[in-house]
């Protein structure tokens, strides 16, 4: 039993047994000596964790003598313990129709009830009854004060956001999940297939546990496979979209920089291999916790309450740098971070959707969860309390969201728990949903060998240039990432001794939830080898660089000074409308515009050539749209290395 229970259990027994100021016609002192006994029996085991069995044995007090309010008062304070709102509800209504004014001390813990079951108005009516209460103490006016903001906080957002046809209705995830120990921080695969979370054994000690999804069921968890879990406590544990890394917090390992440090875990053939501490740039001699990944792997999001933040523990971001380590943490700043704690951060898939909890945020009482939506490279939008019943009275914990955007899954104690903590998954409201996605797998190969190569995937937003993602291949060349719907983007490529790959791609007709294969040859650098250039663009008939056209024309300036001595030819193509000489003629200026962007980022001209060829060189076939488009190109020609 906690601290806090026990405390509050005692205080129904002082109040018993103490003279109440109030003039009220209930009177303790007239209730039978055998009946006063039961009530403490009661009260003792209930401090021994036995609730059930207290709430019984004053039940037998009550038969006894049906006006005795100080049992009634008790029985509701246990099952408001045991989070049976409705039950200590009625339990204080009884109390309060045997003696209201003997009860109007304890309107506060009523109204916390209420607010419990999600009756804010009626718990703010109750709480301004308390604080009615002449002479209170400091201490007394405080509570009072502090769960009259909450219900007000409360009562204002559903006027602001009703909950129309939206029905909160966690599901137990089963027996094949859940046992009679605790289960939370659960943790998702891009793909839906493999949940993994943290499991606390024999009462002690924290293993991560994992579940295959086969066709629609989960199978039953084990422990994971390899080197992972060991004698000390693993926890608190993300698994990247890919699922071939595991960030997770190790508390008071023999390598830690501090109590609790994040270490990362690769998925090998034989299984997860033994954790590697982050380092001294993620971990600090503070407490370090809660890791999210990007699905690209390129930010590390985490809390800690490292000296010099908002509060007691704040939210960072780390970046990977191309060296492979990771960047001094940057602290997410005052529109994220409070004077309170912010803790357990998670970046859905869209890499655009941040949801933490916080308890220094206007909200429902204690930990919260909120969302915030980034709104430029380093912005973010102001966070969004997810609201009730989401949000209760109670403490939120950490919650993940699968990469369909609307399923979420979470850890609560709720009454169907096959014991303590159980994970739970639930359907977000639209409104509080991230970005829907696409998602793209391929694999990056040599176009002569066929064999996998580990490389970076660039995606760009062919419409802003920025690039959205970064994605590592893994050893054999293999990707996976998910991007947002609505959007056109680049596909770019580049890994030394190679031409870099450049191709667009117009998904933004493409459905939520669509999956896209899209593979990726290298064209090994060497005489006359060539590629076409995708995101090259010109107006109709015009031959003045489109400015979408500079990520690419970026990317030949990067070949080039990696490979010093490699020269190159531009060759421009058209397709077969209009006059050949005028198509000469555009081919070549387009060529020409090339280059000249190319040596004025410092490229020297002896290194380059262009050429136009008009719609002498087709590819396609020009008596379809389609295949005119293919025919208008912009090519990279290799003349020598």
């Amino acid at each position: 039993m906690n601290y806090l229970m026990m405390k509050n259990l005692c205080a129904i027994f002082i109040l018993l047994i103490s003279a109440h100021t109030a003039i009220a016609q209930y009177d303790p002192s007239k209730i039978s000596k055998k009946a006063v006994d039961l009530l403490e029996k009661g009260i003792g085991q209930a401090q021994d964790g036995d609730f059930k069995g207290g709430i019984l044995t004053i039940q037998q007090a009550i038969k006894q003598e049906p006006r005795f309010l100080d049992a009634y008062l008790s029985v509701a304070g246990m099952y408001s313990e045991m989070k049976n709102y409705q039950q200590a509800i009625d339990n204080y209504l009884k109390a309060k129709a045997i003696d209201s004014i003997y009860f109007r001390d304890y309107n506060l813990n009523y109204s916390i009830n209420l607010a419990g079951k999600g009756a804010f108005q009626e718990a703010l009516d109750a709480v301004n009854v308390f604080l009615a209460i002449p002479n209170l103490n400091q201490q007394s006016i405080r509570a009072g004060e502090y769960r009259r903001k909450t219900y007000q906080f409360a009562i204002d957002y559903a006027q602001k956001l009703p909950l129309g046809a939206y029905r909160f209705e966690p599901a137990n995830m089963g027996d094949s999940i859940n046992s009679n120990m605790s289960e939370y921080y659960p943790t998702i695969t891009l793909d839906g297939k493999e949940l993994i979370f943290t499991r606390r054994v024999k009462g002690i000690n924290e293993d991560f546990f994992g579940s295959v999804n086969i066709n629609g069921t989960w199978s039953k968890a084990q422990p994971l496979a390899g080197n992972i879990n060991t004698s000390s406590s693993e926890g608190a544990q993300n698994i990247s979209q890919d699922g071939q890394w595991l960030i997770f917090t190790g508390c008071n390992f023999p390598n830690g920089y501090g109590s609790c440090d994040l270490y990362i875990s690769y998925l090998t053939p034989q299984g997860w291999s033994v954790p590697e501490n982050l380092g001294w740039r993620i971990n600090s001699e503070s407490w370090e916790s809660g890791p999210s990944l990007s699905p690209d792997k390129r930010d590390l999001y985490f809390a800690s309450n490292r000296p010099g933040g908002y509060g007691g523990s704040d939210i960072y971001v780390s970046h990977r740098l191309p060296n492979g380590q990771w960047s001094e943490p940057e602290n997410m700043g005052p529109g994220i971070n409070t004077a309170g704690e912010e803790a357990c951060p998670f970046l859905h898939a869209d890499n655009q959707t941040l949801y933490f909890t916080s308890n220094g945020h206007p909200g429902y009482g204690g930990d919260d969860l909120f969302m915030v939506r980034k709104t430029g490279k380093n912005t973010w939008s102001k966070p969004i309390n997810l609201g009730y019943p989401i949000n209760t009275i109670e403490n939120e914990g950490s919650m993940v969201v699968a990469a369909d955007g609307k399923t979420a899954y979470y850890a609560s104690d709720r009454s169907d728990s096959r014991g303590l903590l159980d994970i739970y998954t639930f359907e977000l409201r639209n409104d509080i949903r991230p970005s829907r996605t696409l998602w793209v797998r391929g694999k990056v190969f040599d176009k002569k060998t066929n064999k996998g190569l580990p490389s970076a995937v660039e995606l760009t937003d062919l419409a802003t240039q920025d690039v959205l993602s970064k994605v590592q291949t893994d050893e054999t060349g293999n990707y996976l990432v998910t991007l947002p719907v609505g959007k056109d983007y680049a596909f770019n490529v580049n890994r030394k001794g190679y031409l870099f790959y450049s191709e667009n791609f117009p998904l933004s007709q493409g459905a939520p939830d669509s999956t896209f294969n899209i593979d990726i040859p290298l064209q090994p650098i060497e005489a006359n080898a060539s590629i076409v250039l995708k995101n090259i663009f010109f107006d109709v008939n015009k031959y003045e660089l489109k400015p979408e056209s500079t990520s690419e024309l970026d990317k030949v300036v990067i070949l080039l000074r990696d490979n010093p001595t490699l020269k190159i030819q531009i060759n421009g193509h058209t397709d077969n409308a209009g006059k050949a000489d005028d198509n000469i003629t555009l081919s070549n200026n387009r060529a020409k515009a090339v280059v000249t962007y190319l040596a004025t980022k410092g490229i020297e001209l002896q290194r380059l050539s262009f050429k136009g060829f008009g719609a002498t060189q087709p590819i396609a076939d020009n008596t379809t749209e389609q295949g005119r488009a293919q025919n208008r190109r912009t090519e990279l020609k290799v003349v020598s290395q």
